[in-house]
């Protein structure tokens, strides 16, 4: 008995020995090392090729990145089920793309899910992998020659290259996706993008610390002689995962290295890196590759035509930058840079607008906002932005992103919401929630409530407030309060409606100096409604955020030096900064940083199946009824879910949080001026469970449009 426990155990700790080298190591033994290396895809100075009918074709790449969230979950918390990467994958395809991208390693379902997808598949989604720097790697290390910096990342590519061959396990983690990767998916593979969004500091500190360095010779990659040390260290990790590759499983595949305008290869007037602060650059023609590396490798770049704008501060860019049409257009310009600038081919990894009613940077030139998109603008500017990546032969195109993330921040909203809560609500005024195809509404199968002038949702809402012949009712969802104000013989054109909205009890006014109304509550903010036009929301001015966080950018004044008084009778416009500094501001001191007013109310219809949808509605005046949807962040809520609103900015110097269970509301007019506005409280309920369903925006089905006739055209050729 004991014999046979001995040698049970023995085999058990040979089973998990064999078990653990094979599938939670990088060790191998080649048994055949005179096996020839085989690659599906190649490149030339322009293009890139596919392995199909005998012969290579060009290809190429259309295709959108896949983000790793979905409403209430983190990325890392790998969410996303095998079904519904099925249910996207099939929509991409239909779409007209023919590739994916995901910028990390994911969790196991998403390889099981494109491993079905593709499988007998005579026209398969193509994928293009990343290989994200863990936030540690990057800021821990400010040398990147250091080895505790590139060691990590070589890891990372030898269990990256193991999972796409189906042959790794990898346990529970935050720092990438987990689970039993037994699904070869390197069919499909179009190649690797390596690297993320670089530490320009890191570069430069690297470049500048090793400003003599030895270069890097390897068996597939060497860099050139006018290499930095940073380019070395890619062109060694490169070489790594190409090398680790052609000896494991007989293959290669496409190499990349992730760059954007932050370390692109141009060198820019002093005027420009100073206010850019652009100290670092990147350029992948210092890496070359060997007869030994028989697919190739690509230029891949970020590029947006509204950030970082470097162009847009040049000299005389009304000659140099002018269309066919003779319109300025920087962003053709910066891609011809780009392709000329390059001897392989050039990919726009990411490029496209996002629909959020937030903006955070202005295009001045063609109107590609970063937000303040409705979705069909966003679908003109995509198609737009597409062709011109066309137009000036590049190999192919990625755009930003598949779905909507209900997780981001963006800088000039940040400072106002609680980062640790935003996956419990969807935050439309920040822009980079937006970018997606696919939008994820509140409601489990449709929203709460459409502004389309159909009343019908509204049928068994009590109302909160009652003035004469006017009533005010309201509900609410994750992303909208709504209102719904009834008037009778309501006449646009001459009747002003007043909605007083008081929330801390701490701060505002009970009279409106502007509109000389009163209330009987301290109002912290004021809906004014006022026509098609002129509809807005104003916030009391010692609530105002915008003074409270950017008073010294907007006006040169300390905030805090004199704050407005509690009960102040002035009420502002609710306005977002969208920028810090500006060039011109280092030869005119004076300037004030730009800001937009985003409390003005936009006229429409919000409900996709109209005709005259527009997905920017904020208000639909309809007889005698009026329909309001009112962003949650634009009333100061940081966390809606658990009814978390800013405390007063000048107890705190900044933004702090207090929760309320009720507002209080009231409804008037301009007929009535004389008279106090009696408010009501409206009882507020957070959530901890979040409810949506997908749809797909109108910008999917115009881009679908252009692909798919595309495809048949070329293959009516």
């Amino acid at each position: 008995m004991k014999k046979f426990l001995t040698v049970t155990v023995i085999i058990i700790a040979l089973v998990i020995g064999i078990n653990y080298l094979l599938y939670f190591t990088s060790f191998f033994i080649d048994f055949n090392p005179d096996t020839p290396v085989s690659t599906l895809f190649n490149t030339d100075k322009e293009s890139i090729y596919i392995f199909e009918n005998g012969k290579y074709e060009r290809f190429e790449i259309k295709g959108v990145n896949i983000g790793n969230t979905i409403p209430g979950k983190f990325g890392s918390d790998y969410a996303i089920t095998k079904y519904d990467y099925l249910r996207w994958f099939k929509q991409i395809k239909e779409m007209g793309a023919n590739t994916i991208r995901v910028y990390q390693i994911m969790n196991a379902d998403f390889y099981n899910a494109l491993y079905q997808f593709n499988k007998g598949n005579d026209d398969p989604l193509y994928l293009l992998h990343g290989l994200t720097i863990s936030d540690y790697a990057q800021n821990n290390h400010i040398d990147a020659m250091d080895e505790d910096f590139y060691k990590e990342i070589i890891r990372q590519t030898y269990i990256l290259v193991d999972i796409i061959h189906g042959n790794r396990q990898l346990i529970l983690n935050q720092a990438s996706g987990y689970g039993f990767y037994l699904r070869d998916v390197s069919p499909w593979v179009l190649g690797y993008i390596l690297g993320s969004n670089w530490n320009s500091n890191t570069i430069a500190y690297t470049n500048k610390l090793h400003d003599t360095h030895e270069g890097y010779s390897g068996k597939y990659m060497y860099t050139t002689e006018d290499a930095t040390a940073f380019e070395s260290v890619l062109a060694m990790i490169g070489d790594t995962i190409i090398d680790y590759e052609s000896a494991r499983y007989k293959e290669q595949r496409l190499v990349s290295f992730f760059n954007w305008p932050s370390t692109d290869p141009f060198k820019y007037p002093d005027y420009i890196t100073e206010f850019f602060k652009k100290c670092a650059e990147v350029d992948v023609e210092n890496i070359k590759t060997t007869d030994a590396f028989f697919s190739g490798h690509f230029a891949s770049y970020h590029a947006y035509p509204y950030y970082p704008g470097y162009l847009n501060y040049y000299e005389n860019k009304e000659f140099w930058f002018k269309d066919a049409e003779g319109n300025v257009n920087t962003y053709t310009a910066y891609l011809k840079m780009l392709k000329l600038h390059h001897s392989i081919p050039v990919v726009i990894t990411e490029f496209g607008v996002p629909t959020a009613r937030g903006m955070a940077h202005e295009d001045t030139n063609k109107g590609y906002n970063q937000g303040r998109n409705s979705e069909y603008e966003q679908g003109q500017i995509i198609i737009d932005t597409y062709e011109q990546i066309q137009s000036v032969n590049c190999a192919g195109s990625l755009l930003y992103v598949w779905q909507d993330d209900w997780t981001q921040t963006t800088w000039n909203t940040q400072h106002a919401v609680d980062e640790k809560r935003s996956i419990y609500w969807s935050d439309t005024q920040s822009s980079d929630q937006g970018f997606g195809l696919l939008a994820f509404d509140p409601g489990n199968e449709e929203v709460l409530c459409h502004v389309d002038g159909n009343t019908s949702e509204w049928d068994n809402v009590i109302p909160v407030a009652v003035n004469g012949d006017m009533s005010l009712y309201m509900q609410y969802d994750e992303k909208y309060i709504y209102y719904l104000v009834c008037k009778k013989d309501y006449d646009e054109e001459s009747d002003v409606l007043y909605i007083p909205i008081d929330t801390t009890g701490k701060s505002g006014s009970n009279y409106s100096i502007e509109h000389d109304v009163r209330f009987d509550s301290y109002a912290d903010f004021l809906i004014v409604l006022n026509g098609k036009n002129e509809t807005r929301v104003l916030v009391q001015e010692r609530y105002d955020v915008l003074r409270a966080m950017y008073n010294q950018y907007t006006k040169g004044e300390n905030p805090y030096s004199y704050p407005p008084h509690k009960n102040s009778p002035v009420f502002n416009q609710i306005r977002l900064i969208l920028q810090l500094e500006s060039v011109e501001k280092i030869n005119d001191p004076e300037l004030m940083a730009e800001t937009y007013e985003t409390g003005i109310l936009t006229h429409g219809n919000s409900n996709p199946e109209d005709a005259e949808y527009n997905s920017l509605a904020d208000f639909n005046i309809s007889k005698d009824c009026i329909e309001l949807r009112i962003p949650w962040s634009l009333l100061n809520f940081s966390d809606p879910s658990r009814m978390s609103i800013h405390d007063d900015y000048y107890e705190n110097y900044g933004v702090e949080y207090i929760n309320i269970r009720k507002m209080h509301v009231g409804i008037g007019s301009n007929e009535n001026k004389g008279n106090i506005i009696k408010t009501y409280p409206f009882e507020l309920r957070g959530w901890d469970k979040v409810t949506y369903h997908e749809r797909l925006k109108q910008s999917y089905y115009m881009i679908q449009k252009i692909w798919t006739n595309e495809e048949i055209s070329a293959d009516d050729e």
